[in-house]
Order: C-alpha cells, then sequence, then structure tokens
C-alpha cells in the first residue's frame, strides 16, 4: 500500500483549511505525488467517509471511501 505522511512533507506544506475531518493544504513544490511522483498544487485529505469538494465554477466532486476502494464522482 502506497502512503503519504502529511506530517513527514510539513516542510512543503501549507494548511489551507482545516474542518475536523478533512484539510486542505497547497504544496510549495517540493512535495511529490505518490502516485505518479510529480510535483502536485494541492492535497486534500479527508478522515471522513463521504466528501463534497465543490468547485467554483458550480460543479462538485464527490468521494465516497468504502472497505474495498475510493469512489471519485464529479457533477
Amino acid at each position: 500500500m502506497v502512503a503519504f505522511d502529511v506530517h513527514e512533507h510539513r516542510h512543503a506544506l501549507k494548511l489551507l483549511r482545516d474542518t475536523g475531518p478533512t484539510t486542505l493544504w497547497r504544496s510549495n513544490g517540493a512535495a511529490r505525488c505518490p502516485a505518479c511522483d510529480e510535483p502536485f498544487v494541492r492535497l486534500f485529505v479527508t478522515e471522513a467517509e463521504t466528501t463534497s469538494i465543490a468547485r467554483n465554477d458550480g460543479s462538485a466532486f464527490c468521494l465516497l471511501r468504502d472497505a474495498e476502494s475510493i469512489k471519485l464522482f464529479r457533477h
């Protein structure tokens, strides 16, 4: 299992929002995505089973985490 420990990369991240079960971070470019090894701009972390993420253009993404996988829904 690939892991990404936010605390290990804290020097490269700035906390933008913390709602308790979810956090949003901005990267300074030094941290790399564990999936593709490319630098990333934003990191969204959630401990919630379901989460909705609204976009400025009115569309939204919803995430569902279950025992088998994480599902991403775009509206």
